[in-house]
């Protein structure tokens, strides 16, 4: 039941997003827009309490009672932003506003960028790890908590490799590619 509810969760997330796009742009209500905006945060609030209550109830936990605590903790740290990319892209399309900037693919400022989202990457994982922690608290049994503990271990791995890839642009800056310029043969 807790994997549907993470697809519902997700598209009921989008479901906020598209509608706030909707009434910001086509309706011109930007209130409402902003009401349905702070809506996406009710979808993670309901896979939070659904799965807490589950493992209080004495389930075991499963996987997806993990990746619950995973989809929550991304959703808080990166949910502004991919709404803030699909206000830039629907304005884009929608109101011939101007193309979106690109992030930078070489140099300093890529490496920066790079660093930045490894940073967000540890605020969600210190997210999610409360979460899992907390969750196994709940489940008041380490046995039943297992796939909890997992997940925690794995995406701690994730993180330290996520570490190592993002930093590694900071000692070897990704260079720019050289135009040449062949000459055409006589």
């Amino acid at each position: 039941m807790i994997g549907w509810l993470i697809v519902a969760c997700e598209v009921l997330f989008w479901v906020f997003v598209v509608s706030g796009l909707f009434t910001r742009y086509v309706l011109k209500w930007k209130m409402i827009s902003v009401c349905l905006f702070s809506c996406t945060i009710l979808a993670d609030l309901i896979l939070l309490v659904v799965s807490v209550v589950d493992l209080a109830h004495g389930q075991t936990a499963k996987l997806s009672h993990a990746l619950a605590a995973v989809y929550i903790s991304v959703s808080v740290v990166y949910g502004r932003r991919m709404i803030q990319w699909a206000d830039n892209q629907f304005a884009h399309l929608f109101l011939k506003m101007p193309k979106p900037k690109k992030a930078p693919l070489f140099g300093k400022e890529h490496a920066k960028q790079e660093r930045e989202g490894w940073y967000r990457h540890l605020g969600a994982w210190a997210i999610g790890q409360a979460i899992l922690w907390g969750m196994v608290w709940f489940a008041d049994d380490v046995s039943k908590a297992q796939q909890l503990l997992v997940m925690a271990g794995r995406w701690t791995l994730v993180l330290v490799i996520d570490f190592v890839w993002s930093f590694s642009y900071t000692l070897w800056p990704r260079k720019e590619p050289k135009a040449t310029l062949e000459k055409p043969s006589d």
